[in-house]
């Protein structure tokens, strides 16, 4: 399909390349192009949308911010997984946190299991954490830095270059949402099962948006792809945050994502009015 367009594209002459841009319905040009162009995930309604979301699947509430404090180790290979978006002392990200946050606010109840944290970094040991490293993580989430600290790290490594990418890809708000919880799962890596790995996937099977193909063929197949993925790891064999979630959203045709939102995650149900 992809290369049929390319070789088509070749021939075709320089003033009908020039319409491929600007005529209704051609790709690269109508709604699908012309929607992502705009604040979609990013803007402040959607944003807290997008939180309330993924805290129902991540720590079973809409209330996201009550997730700052999280810490617990769920078995799933990389260590403690703490804060509103799951950072891991096994996965890195929140090493990266932590020197962030001590480089700004030195001292910082935290900032003593630095060298813990840098030699349990890839793996899933508590060398070196155990028994302190939960109290402390939980009484510096009272500390308002550091709070912003975990919401800019979240929007650095996962919310906007998710934001981003899903907007070149020719994607809408959903589409957006569905890029960034998926890198909030599956990490911002380029293995298999990675973010971009996951991508690459669904783009051998699929044409993007900016590519000229359907948004919602297209998204079917990253869940598809990514639905897999999950079933896959031991620790993430419940799909709902996809089957009752996302895929709702996606058939009922809610491509920008609008409010009033009904969801499962886990069986129990969610709802947002607006």
């Amino acid at each position: 399909m992809k290369r049929a367009r390319l070789l088509l594209l070749a021939v075709l002459p320089l003033v009908a390349v020039a319409l491929y841009f600007v005529v209704p319905g051609l790709p690269g040009s109508g709604e699908a192009a012309g929607r992502p162009g705009g604040a979609g995930l990013a803007a402040p309604d959607k944003k807290e949308l997008a939180q309330k979301i993924v805290a129902s699947a991540e720590n079973s509430t809409l209330d996201w911010r009550s997730a700052y404090g999280y810490i617990q180790d769920i078995g799933d290979g990389q260590g403690y997984t703490a804060g509103l978006i799951g950072f891991c002392t096994g996965t890195h990200d929140l090493l990266v946190l932590v020197e962030h946050y001590t480089k700004d606010h030195p001292g910082n109840g935290l900032a003593r299991y630095l060298p813990a944290l840098r030699k349990v970094d890839g793996t899933d040991s508590h060398e070196g954490l155990d028994p302190g490293f939960p109290a402390a993580w939980r009484k510096e989430a009272a500390v308002a830095a550091f709070r912003k600290a975990q919401d800019t790290e979240r929007d650095r490594v996962y919310f906007d270059p998710a934001v981003r990418r899903a907007k070149l890809d020719g994607l809408g708000t959903l589409g957006q949402f569905v890029y960034y919880d998926a890198m909030v799962m599956h990490g911002p890596g380029t293995g298999p099962d990675g973010f971009y790995g996951l991508r690459r996937r669904a783009m051998a099977q699929a044409d993007t948006p900016a590519e000229g193909g359907s948004e919602t063929s297209y998204l079917d197949i990253f869940l598809d792809i990514r639905r897999t993925a999950m079933k896959s790891e031991s620790a993430h064999h419940d799909t709902t945050r996809i089957d009752t979630a996302q895929r709702k959203f996606l058939y009922d045709g809610n491509l920008d994502l609008d409010a009033p939102l009904e969801w499962k995650v886990y069986g129990e149900t969610y709802r947002v009015a607006r």
